[in-house]
């Protein structure tokens, strides 16, 4: 896989906004993708030094319309810690 394939997305929430000043990134992943990729991953695509890597699978909420229902996709959330010398994503500064 490649390091873009396997990033999807950062996952922006309140939660993950808390993290930024302590260098803790949320993406969203592929299903496919282990811990190791995922830092190698995160290097090569922001140029920092990644210290730690937690992921989380999650399951889809339960969406309805009327009478039919059904569920949201599955998705793998990754939380990306760098190491303290490393420097800032400047995606995410931009936003806290």
């Amino acid at each position: 896989m490649v390091a873009e394939d396997i990033i999807i997305k950062p996952l922006l929430t309140e939660k993950g906004y808390d993290g930024i000043a302590d260098k803790k990134y949320t993406f969203v992943v592929a299903k496919s993708a282990n811990k190791t990729q995922i830092k190698l991953a995160v290097e090569k695509l922001f140029n920092v030094s990644v210290d730690s890597v937690n992921t989380v699978n999650c399951k889809g909420k339960l969406k309805r319309m009327g009478r039919s229902s059904g569920y949201t996709p599955d998705y793998k959330k990754a939380i990306v810690q760098l190491t303290a010398d490393s420097k800032a994503i400047e995606y995410f500064n931009s936003l806290s």
